[in-house]
């Protein structure tokens, strides 16, 4: 397979349209189902909205293509298509999830530009006078919609419209996604705690946390929706393991040099969230022991807008930033070379190299 003369035509936009719909059109069921318990849950589910508004909808796209690289002729069968539109929802809602509780353990202030739903539940606390500490009121909150929407992703999943044999094995895949991406979570919070992570631990954790469920596991899931069998499997894997990894690079480069405008974060937020990534890693390795050391004894403080840049300049001149560069390119060629001899519908595969490029272009 070649890449030359593959013009998708895919509508991504409406493509994020309908599963925002979709997600839409299941929280409403949601709302009503929880009116019952009054004010209180209606507020979770408005938190739950907020919280799966927008975005770049990679999950959901991989997972889509991932099933029509299986079977393309699911788009000619209406029924079948908006079924799989739901299915692909669901990992939004996983998505969601872990974002929700990803930003309580690392104690963000911001999301998308506007407030954590930690801080959100805090500040409503704390404006309406309530008793007890508002801190963990939020926190509590962040902990019970965080495992709700964990929850929804599964109900969507199963109920998404498909038959039932062919969305088993779907939720087969979503079982070990969810395995391995809390796995990750905690290695990661495990890393920070210790305060120390070498590449290759901070490259495990960067797997686990993200790069699988953010590509493989959805491509893996469309596909099963299809019936794919092992070799299928495999060559998915071949494609989106390493994407995610260059998708979870850039995302890790954007964390101490992306735009605030852009990201919704503040500047070199991951710095002063403290996070050993493999950027980080590959600075402290390789940088003076001056700038090691102040990069180290720096990294999870309460950062001025001039320290922030001054670790950038240590990260820079550590050679770390373009080795990151260089990987990300690497790893993307990687991916795309395996699509290449995949054995795989042609025009999904142009929609995955778009895909792919989108994934380690952006710059939010």
């Amino acid at each position: 397979m070649t890449s030359s003369g593959c013009d998708s035509g895919w509508d991504s936009a409406g493509f994020r349209d309908r599963v925002q719909a979709a997600l839409t059109a299941f929280l409403d069921e949601q709302a009503e189902r929880l009116a019952p318990l009054g004010p209180d849950a209606a507020r979770l589910v408005d938190e739950a909205r907020a919280s799966v508004s927008g975005g770049k909808r990679f999950r959901a796209a991989f997972c889509y293509w991932g099933h029509l690289a299986v079977d393309p002729g699911a788009v000619e069968r209406p029924e079948d298509e908006a079924a799989l539109v739901r299915a692909c929802a669901s990992l939004e809602l996983l998505h969601a999830s872990a974002l929700v509780h990803d930003d309580l353990m690392d104690a963000s202030d911001t999301r998308r530009g506007r407030p954590a739903t930690h801080r959100q539940f805090e500040s409503a606390h704390r404006q309406a006078g309530w008793r007890g500490d508002h801190e963990q009121y939020g926190a509590a909150a962040a902990i019970l919609l965080g495992d709700l929407l964990l929850t929804w992703a599964d109900e969507l999943l199963r109920h998404c419209g498909l038959p039932a044999a062919r969305v088993a094995p779907a939720l087969d895949v979503f079982d070990h996604c969810r395995s391995e991406v809390i796995a990750g979570q905690f290695l990661d919070v495990s890393v920070q705690a210790r305060g120390a992570a070498d590449v290759d631990a901070a490259m495990t954790v960067l797997r686990y946390k993200s790069a699988k469920y953010s590509i493989e596991r959805p491509l893996h899931i469309g596909a099963a929706l299809a019936g794919a069998g092992t070799r299928t499997m495999a060559e998915l894997t071949a494609f989106g393991l390493p994407l995610g990894e260059a998708f979870q690079l850039r995302d890790d480069l954007l964390g101490v040099f992306g735009d605030p405008a852009t990201t919704g974060k503040p500047a070199g937020d991951d710095l002063i969230e403290g996070k050993r990534t493999v950027l980080v890693a590959l600075a402290l390795d390789a940088a003076d022991s001056e700038d090691a050391r102040l990069l180290h004894e720096s990294l999870g403080t309460d950062l001025a807008p001039d320290e922030v840049d001054r670790l950038r300049q240590v990260i820079d001149g550590s050679g770390a930033h373009a080795q990151v560069e260089g990987v990300i390119a690497e790893l993307a060629g990687r991916a795309v070379a395996a699509l290449e001899r995949a054995e795989l519908d042609r025009r999904a595969c142009g929609v995955l190299r778009e895909l792919a490029s989108a994934a380690t272009d952006r710059a939010v």
